[in-house]
């Protein structure tokens, strides 16, 4: 395999530090700047991965928020020397669609509380399109479940209530369901696509929902937790991802999503018999 050149952008992040150990376990020379590095401007980039964004605190961090989905983003395709740019997105975008395909068309409510996350991603996809230039794409990454036992996301939330309290309270109903994929899938697709990708837009995704229910089910069984459902909690549900582009163009074939909480699980069972032993 020939050695490549790549620049991570938000590589402390939870994807962005996986695709970093990924990349450098593959052998490829990995480019990954601090906030700010003026490196970032100066030398070519090779292929970047645009891995910078916030998550479970967006609600709180407005403008870093934009400054993450947006503001380096610009400054990157305007003054950045790179061979291809990866950006990404997220498929929160297709909250109130029917469908969750790349063409499918969007409805976003800037009055909602939750939207700035969804208007600030497609800000950013539409800076990526709004170039023209066809080694700039777009990833809109489904929920990625990997075995970082202080990830914020809410399947690793609801195992560090289980290991650490005995109990975990669900605040949505139990046949509320998500599309999951893994962080190694994940890793492993983004390269590629950013290499190779004919389009301009794909979902990275598991392609299936999975019922919350059915992973409570599973971290019930591995640490004898007690379940709550908090009053009123509403139902949530979304639109099956299609996965068909990648599928065909990259032969992809998502990893089952419970062999990837098994090894959470683990992990944050590991990480708080550490904890003790101290």
């Amino acid at each position: 395999m020939a050695r490549m050149n790549f620049t991570v952008l938000g590589a402390t992040g939870f994807i962005g530090a996986h695709q970093v150990q990924a990349l450098q376990e593959q052998g490829h020379a990995v480019f990954a700047p601090a906030r700010g590095d003026a490196a970032l401007f100066t030398q070519p980039l090779g292929h970047v991965l645009y891995c910078v964004g916030l998550t479970a605190d967006f609600r709180e961090r407005p403008y870093e928020t934009v400054d993450a989905h947006v503001g380096l983003l610009r400054d990157v395709l305007a003054r950045a020397d790179f061979g291809s740019l990866l950006y990404l997105s997220s498929t929160r975008v297709y909250a109130g669609a029917g469908t969750a395909r790349e063409e499918s068309t969007l409805l976003v409510d800037p009055q909602a509380a939750d939207s700035l996350y969804n208007l600030s991603k497609l800000l950013g996809e539409s800076l990526c399109f709004a170039t023209g230039r066809p080694v700039i794409r777009v990833v809109r990454l489904s929920n990625v479940v990997g075995d970082d036992p202080h990830s914020p996301n809410f399947l690793a939330s609801i195992v560090r209530d289980a290991v650490h309290k005995g109990r975990v309270q669900l605040m949505t109903q139990p046949s509320s369901a998500k599309d999951y994929v893994t962080v190694a899938d994940v890793v492993a697709l983004l390269p590629r696509i950013a290499q190779v990708g004919k389009a301009r837009l794909y979902n990275v995704a598991s392609g299936q929902n999975t019922r919350h229910s059915q992973l409570l089910d599973q971290v019930k069984a591995a640490t004898g937790c007690r379940v709550d459902i908090a009053p009123y909690a509403p139902l949530s549900t979304f639109a099956p991802i299609a996965i068909d582009r990648i599928q065909r163009e990259f032969d992809f074939n998502p990893s089952p999503i419970g062999e990837a909480v098994e090894r959470l699980i683990a992990r944050v069972k590991e990480n708080e018999a550490g904890h003790a032993a101290h």
